[in-house]
């Protein structure tokens, strides 16, 4: 008997309380063929961030498992004034088509917005969709979200600061600078990363020399006026 990809798990809403299915990537299926350098990853088979958001079929709440569990009375009369007395009940428990996944983490991103969810959640649902537009080679929009992203996550940086545990979040938003043409942000972003003695994430700071290098490389192509730090690099 071959094993299927797609297992259920059952959630109750954390707004309604409704208990309802939602598909979830076997492990054994998660193994990427490549990952780009902002940690999108690309799968053979179903791949898992399809099912990253659980949707309850019954109220729309769309939720991820780093999603805040308990909400405020506010945050439930905001949830229900703007998106629950205006939904269709539908089932997004199964297989996912692209626009499936979409349509998830936008209704996700919606929520998260309308309950003033955390800062760290809404800008990883706006990278997903950058990812998702990435997958289609929509890079208009693939562009327009990552820019999205990159403000959230220099907002999660003003709000948290520089922790030990904070350097992939340097690393991204030096990556997505790099990526949406900032070069000269991103040269800022990756020194910290590089230079700062209280990050020791080996990891990332290997991951910041390559993109330095790969930047490095970007900007000569362009003939653009190299920053003094990277003239000695």
């Amino acid at each position: 008997m071959t094993l299927e990809p797609l297992y259920s798990i059952k959630i109750a809403c954390y707004y309604c309380e409704h208990e309802f299915n939602s598909s979830r990537v076997r492990p054994s299926f998660k193994k990427a063929i490549r990952t780009d350098s902002d940690f999108c990853s690309y799968y053979k088979d179903e791949n898992p961030d399809y099912y990253v958001v659980r949707v309850c079929p019954k109220c729309g709440f769309a939720s991820t498992e780093n999603s805040t569990e308990r909400l405020s009375d506010a945050q439930k009369n905001r949830f229900a004034d703007k998106i629950s007395s205006r939904w269709i009940e539908r089932d997004f428990n199964g297989h996912r088509e692209w626009e499936a996944a979409l349509e998830t983490y936008k209704l996700a991103l919606l929520v998260a917005q309308t309950i003033g969810e955390k800062e760290r959640i809404v800008a990883s649902l706006l990278h997903h969709i950058a990812w998702l537009y990435r997958y289609r080679g929509d890079e208009e929009q693939e562009q327009r979200f990552l820019k999205y992203s990159l403000d959230s996550y220099i907002k999660v940086y003003e709000l948290e600061g520089v922790g030990a545990n904070n350097a992939r979040l340097l690393y991204l938003i030096g990556e997505m600078n790099r990526r949406i043409g900032e070069f000269s942000q991103a040269v800022k972003w990756f020194s910290r990363v590089i230079n700062d003695k209280n990050i020791i994430d080996a990891a990332m700071i290997r991951a910041s020399r390559e993109q330095w290098g790969v930047l490095r490389e970007q900007m000569v192509a362009r003939k653009l006026e190299l920053p003094d730090e990277m003239k000695q690099a």
